[in-house]
């Protein structure tokens, strides 16, 4: 009879034949028949209790080797674009195992988080695991983000969005070692849309969820935001090099400055103007917007280009910034810092003494910024309160820039795009991370100028593309729908106020509209249902017009260092002027309706994170003032309550009708809310 193996050579053999691996397959490999087959199960038993083996139906396997056929999650490619997945399960020590894909002939392209049934090859070790797809199984399961709490069945997660209302089951093995009070990250480990008790297996944990940083750490897992590069990206980024003169207009010797937030974290526009010497335009001025040259860095088809376009813009939030760039860029080479050379595409406009444009023209350059100046400090200026900065520059620099300000401030006036006065919130973070303050933040004439010299600049740029029949993304604004315009007209109407009918709607109309408002009552809320009434902008290859702006052809050309939307502006420029190889390629502008409806995406998703995490921000705010008076607004009504829209943080809150001491008739059309027994009535703007 033959010798029982020993454990060793068992997991020998089941590493060396994945395809053998049944009890049977192992007893006929070693000879063992009658009683020794009984001291292999046994010995096969004692091995999977102890962990060295997993059983997985009626075979057996090593727990730190994968099977010969497993479920892989497609993960995104690395810098030799390479695709690369880690298996579904995983019950070895350590990280889970890459393993490098390779698709079936014939084939669609995979996607980052798709599912794949895969003929695993190797083991491990230096040459690591090779993967043939068999097939593709569909998207990555759903996942939540929530708030692990242990139970003595495994666990529960408490969902950290408010619309997810079910709390999510863990079962004994799938905690993942979550500790509880973590927030944590899961996916669904069965039908979760059908169940009402979702099953979940933890996938990501990230600790104490009032700690510094979770609030936008939620924020980007919960909206899919890429917030690491990878060490491929890294490195193009650092091996970037600042450009010479070469094939470059001399700029340096201009008194170009920026002026951006206090603590503005890149500094990507420069601006300057002066009188326009020219006779025959008296009181006119010449205007210079300087914009960092990405184009320079981030060529078509690069692996920073690459990144860039996945990830389609910056977003920003109080404590952090997910750039659309690694900082060797963003912060460095493409920031018009003072005093330093930096390469730029600038736009140099001609408006006479009444704010129209009546020329420009464009030139790749090398600029050297005279002075890195805060909003605050360069309106403190032009109001006689100058400091060290500013006092060289007010005669040279300041006035000049705020007399052409004037004249675009005439020009907008004739234009008549939409006025809306939304303050912005700012929310101050003290050391260690919790909320010091919510204020509003002022609105300065030095704001209004950096817009107005970056509309015009971002209208040139449209403009001079369109006229050489070059390809580019527009920004695009299209007319509020009907229905909507009806509902401002009712909101309005139950205010007292008038926005008439019978006619096209031009911005002028809403903007009386906002006039009449203005100082009264429903100010605020005549505004925000202005605002909820307007069509979403987008970018489009094709040009519809920005109806906000009042404005027929409009791009967005002053901020390729955190939209990828300017960067295609910026290499349409260089194509169309013949200034180099990086400008933009045949297949790119091929590709322009799939690179549009991709950053239009990402720019919502952006915008919903930013929303949520200032929410969030909001709520901890006042999460230790329950039972405090707050003064504030009815800003609407639904059949339940009314919503209120509180004065010092701006947040949102509701009053629902249940808690009322009589019986409260809510009317949805004149917008009040009246008690049946006191008679007293609440209205909207009260």
């Amino acid at each position: 009879m033959s010798e029982l193996p020993s454990r060793r050579q068992i997991l020998d053999w089941i590493a060396e034949n994945p395809a053998l691996t049944s009890k049977r397959d192992i007893a006929k490999a070693f000879g063992l028949k009658g009683a020794r087959r009984i001291d292999l199960k046994r010995m096969l038993r004692e091995m999977e209790d102890e962990g060295q083996i997993e059983k997985r139906r009626r075979t057996y396997r090593d727990p730190d080797q994968l099977p010969p056929v497993t479920v892989l999650e497609v993960n995104a490619p690395d810098a030799n674009g390479d695709i690369f997945a880690t298996p579904i399960e995983w019950r070895g020590d350590g990280e889970p195992p890459r393993v490098s894909l390779t698709p079936g002939k014939g084939d669609r392209a995979l996607g980052v988080g798709d599912r794949v049934l895969a003929r695993i090859s190797g083991d491990g070790g230096e040459q690591g695991y090779a993967g043939r797809v068999i097939k593709r199984i569909g998207p990555s399961q759903r996942r939540i983000l929530g708030i692990f709490r242990k139970t003595p069945g495994g666990g529960r997660i408490l969902p950290v969005d408010k619309r997810e209302r079910r709390e999510w089951r863990v079962g004994p093995g799938a905690a993942g070692g979550a500790k509880d009070g973590e927030l944590v990250e899961a996916e669904a480990s069965g039908p979760a849309s059908y169940m009402p008790e979702p099953r979940g297996r933890i996938t990501g944990r990230f600790g104490d969820p009032m700690s510094p940083g979770a609030v936008s750490l939620i924020a980007i897992r919960q909206h899919g935001i890429p917030h690491e590069f990878t060490d491929g990206v890294m490195e193009a980024a650092d091996r970037m090099k600042p450009p010479g003169l070469k094939g470059r207009e001399d700029l340096r010797g201009m008194p170009l400055i920026t002026i951006d937030p206090a603590d503005a974290r890149d500094h990507d526009d420069a601006v300057w103007a002066q009188a326009d010497d020219d006779p025959a335009n008296e009181g006119g001025h010449v205007m210079w917007v300087a914009i960092a040259d990405v184009a320079h860095h981030v060529r078509p088809g690069s692996e920073l280009d690459r990144e860039a376009r996945q990830r389609g813009n910056s977003t920003y939030f109080p404590d952090r910034v997910v750039p659309m760039l690694p900082d060797r860029l963003s912060g460095d080479l493409c920031s018009l810092r003072a005093g330093v050379p930096r390469a730029v595409i600038v736009a140099r406009m001609v408006i006479d003494k009444d704010g129209r444009k009546i020329g420009h023209r464009f030139v790749r350059g090398l600029m050297r910024s005279a002075a890195s100046l805060s909003y605050e400090e360069t309106q403190d200026a032009f109001d006689g309160r100058g400091n060290d900065n500013t006092a060289p520059l007010m005669e040279t620099v300041i006035k000049p820039l705020y007399a052409a300000y004037a004249a675009l401030a005439r020009g907008r006036a004739e234009r008549r795009p939409l006025d809306l006065d939304l303050p912005e919130r700012r929310i101050e973070l003290d050391g260690d991370g919790t909320v010091k303050s919510i204020a509003f933040k002022a609105r300065l004439d030095a704001h209004r100028l950096i817009e107005e010299f970056m509309v015009m600049a971002n209208v040139a740029a449209a403009e001079e593309l369109a006229a050489r029949g070059r390809e580019l993304l527009y920004r695009v604004h299209e007319e509020p729908d009907p229905e909507k315009i009806e509902s401002l007209r009712q909101v309005a109407q139950a205010s007292g106020l008038t926005l008439a009918k019978g006619r096209v709607l031009k911005t002028w109309h809403l903007n009386q509209l906002l006039e009449a408002a203005r100082g009264t009552e429903f100010h605020e809320l005549i505004n925000l249902t202005t605002l909820r009434s307007m069509s979403q902008a987008y970018y489009s290859p094709k040009n519809f017009g920005h109806f906000g702006l009042a404005l027929g052809d409009y791009a967005h050309f002053t901020s390729p260092i955190r939209r990828y939307a300017d960067l295609i502006v910026h290499r349409s420029l260089i194509a169309a002027h013949g200034w180099g190889d990086d400008g933009l390629t045949d297949q790119e502008a091929g590709a322009l309706d799939a690179t549009a409806q991709q950053v239009s995406e990402t720019e919502r998703r952006s915008m919903a994170a930013e929303r949520d995490t200032v929410d969030r921000y909001v709520a901890a705010f006042l999460a230790d003032r329950v039972g405090a008076a707050f003064s504030g607004r009815i800003s609407g009504f639904s059949k339940a309550g009314a919503f209120v829209k509180l004065d010092e943080t701006g947040a949102d809150g509701f009053l629902p009708v249940r808690t009322f001491d009589e019986w409260v008739d809510v009317d949805t059309v004149s917008q009040t809310m009246t008690g049946e027994r006191t008679g007293v009535v609440i209205r909207l703007g009260q």
